[in-house]
């Protein structure tokens, strides 16, 4: 059978597949990886049970798919990178470094070479990357970025699976206050039963700065009701 009729399955299955009652779904976590010339660089993970994965990420009616910048910034785009994985050839880094900062999404694996798995068989389907691919939000309520239940990069490593790499221009080292949006999320638990999360999202961590702040408040307001 032609892997086209076999994406062409999976897409539906992503679409009516029957969902577990229990997620084992932890929440999204960002990491940073500071500036790098580009913008400040974020990758986001989505945290999971042991012995589960991720297979789509996605929007629909129900739940729109929106990732997008705080206001006066915007996503770094590298000519030579493209939306998704598939497009960052980890082998022109040397040549062109300031690739490896592009923004883009994934379930999985870094690069086109599918890193840190064997391979990369990303695909995605409904989604217009234009405003995207210039700079601006991605935003669908009709597609999806996905991978086949076989296909071993979906599988989480060390509790985390891989959703996309976001370089953001004039972002300030913190990506859950730069970062804005929300996802949904299908894959398969422990014992192969299909799960969904709508709508996920990613809260902002308050600065010690901030929390410092709310701990006084906190202690101020205890002693006016005394």
């Amino acid at each position: 059978m032609k892997r086209t009729n076999v994406v062409l399955g999976a897409a539906c299955s992503l679409i009516f597949a029957g969902v577990a009652q229990a997620s084992p779904y932890q929440g999204i976590s960002i990491d940073s990886l500071g500036d790098m010339g580009s913008g400040e660089t974020y990758r986001m993970y989505i945290n999971m049970d042991s012995g589960t994965r991720v297979d789509a990420i996605f929007g629909n009616s129900a739940a729109e798919l929106s990732i997008n910048t705080a206001s006066g910034m915007s996503f770094y785009q590298n000519a030579l990178g493209g939306p998704t994985s598939t497009s960052i050839n980890s082998a022109f880094f040397p040549l062109a470094p300031s690739l490896e900062w592009d923004s883009y999404v994934s379930i999985g694996a870094l690069y086109s070479n599918g890193s840190p798995f064997g391979n990369n068989a990303l695909l995605d389907i409904g989604i217009d990357w234009t405003s995207f691919n210039s700079g601006g939000e991605l935003a669908t309520d009709n597609g999806s970025w996905f991978v086949t239940p076989v296909d071993a990069q979906g599988e989480a490593v060390d509790g985390r699976v891989f959703v996309g790499q976001f370089t953001v221009v004039g972002g300030s080292g913190n990506g859950y206050a730069d970062l804005l949006g929300q996802i949904s999320i299908q894959g398969k638990d422990a014992d192969s039963v299909t799960f969904q999360e709508l709508g996920a999202t990613w809260a902002a961590i308050p600065t010690p700065g901030a929390i410092a702040l709310l701990g006084l408040a906190g202690v101020c307001s205890r002693r006016r009701r005394k």
